[in-house]
């Protein structure tokens, strides 16, 4: 598995090396979608580049910004226009409903807009919450004012660690992604938690 996360920096790297701007646009768009890229150690790598000189910092932060919000969006996308006919579908069979779905929505509408504006330093967590959100319903430009805010917030604060780091980017931004990798799953494993417990109450 390290061999396998090694490889997929290195290739990174070298997206980011050879396409520039465009790189970190995809690679971010990709990553923010869901694929298993290691996005935070990418934005650092970015902000490296800018501290050597060989990136300009605006440019990086826009094309940063630009590819998290796409991959955002596409996954409210997915799930605004997928996300009730795979609730309908496959919904009982976990103990889904409409009715839940509902309840998610409501909870969205007063909390779940935070967690779209800081679920990003959360892998794992961030390619989830545009999803329910867009399933659940929540408005378009609820969605598009916390989630966009909360992804211009996060590249830049890596893009930023990764300048001001300079020669000592790689060793602290990978145990950055480890920490936060164990906060993403002790966070699940309460959510999870809470949500049996509160299921059991009811029942």
């Amino acid at each position: 598995m390290e061999m396998i996360f090694t490889s997929i920096i290195e290739y990174g790297y070298e997206w980011v090396i050879q396409y520039g701007y465009l790189g970190i646009l995809i690679l971010l768009f990709l990553g923010v979608f869901g694929l298993p890229i290691p996005d935070e150690i990418i934005l650092a790598y970015a902000g490296y580049l800018v501290f050597k000189g060989d990136l300009e910092f605006a440019p990086t932060i826009l094309s940063a910004f630009v590819g998290a919000m796409g991959g955002i969006s596409l996954s409210y996308g997915l799930g605004h226009t997928a996300g009730m006919y795979l609730v309908e579908r496959y919904g009982p069979r976990i103990n889904l409903t409409a009715a839940k779905m509902e309840r998610t929505h409501d909870w969205f509408e007063r909390m779940g807009r935070w967690a779209l504006m800081f679920g990003y330093f959360f892998p794992g967590i961030r390619h989830l919450t545009a999803l329910i959100a867009g399933s659940s319903g929540l408005q378009y430009p609820i969605f598009a004012v916390y989630a966009y805010i909360g992804a211009l917030f996060w590249t830049g604060t890596y893009i930023l660690i990764g300048y001001l780091l300079g020669e000592r980017w790689a060793q602290v931004s990978e145990q950055i992604h480890d920490q936060l990798l164990i906060t993403a799953g002790v966070t699940t494993v309460f959510t999870i938690v809470y949500y049996f417990i509160r299921q059991r109450k009811r029942s």
